[in-house]
């Protein structure tokens, strides 16, 4: 575990080559920065609980790549979502639209809070951070049995909570 000098002297080494790492993918810098900014938090968060396999390094850099790669991902449905909210209506514009994506993102993100915390986790482990059901159960010590089933519950929880979003939640890669 990693105390806080050792914490710094990473951040201080690493966080300007990460942020430009995030840009190659995001090209924006602002949004990079955040992402970067947002790993070092939850780096720091779940420092007792984190078992990195690799140098600290090569973890830094991977998490980047997939927090890059799961935004992109979440700006790409957010205008699928416009674009199909924009074209079943027609009368909408950019600010409308984007109060409905943001509400719908808000109710998705309070219905996954909803979670039971370890379930919470391994959904957010499965559906944010991509990883494999084999992963999060070595990450955590479960049997990918268990991660299966608490994944089944998360999906069928969340589908009854988002019942009436279902169609734009699809969008989400939720359910």
């Amino acid at each position: 575990m990693l105390n806080l000098v050792e914490f710094e002297s990473l951040f201080k080494l690493h966080y300007a080559e990460l942020v430009r790492f995030g840009q190659k993918y995001l090209a924006d810098y602002d949004a990079a920065e955040e992402i970067v900014q947002n790993l070092f938090v939850k780096f720091w968060e779940n420092r007792g609980t984190l078992k990195i396999e690799q140098s600290h390094r090569a973890y830094l850099f991977s998490a980047t790549r997939n927090a890059c790669l799961n935004e992109i991902k979440h700006q790409k449905v957010k205008k699928e979502y416009a674009d199909t909210v924009t074209y079943a209506d027609g009368q909408h514009d950019d600010v409308v639209t984007t109060v409905e994506v943001d509400e719908l993102d808000s109710k998705i993100k309070n219905a996954i809070n909803q979670l039971p915390e370890g379930r919470k986790k391994i959904f957010l482990m499965s559906r944010f951070e991509g990883l494999k059901y084999k992963e999060i159960a070595t990450e955590l010590e479960l049997s990918i049995k268990t991660v299966e089933n608490q994944m089944g519950s998360a999906i069928k929880y969340l589908r009854s909570e988002l019942k009436d979003y279902v169609f734009f939640a699809i969008f989400f890669f939720i359910i």
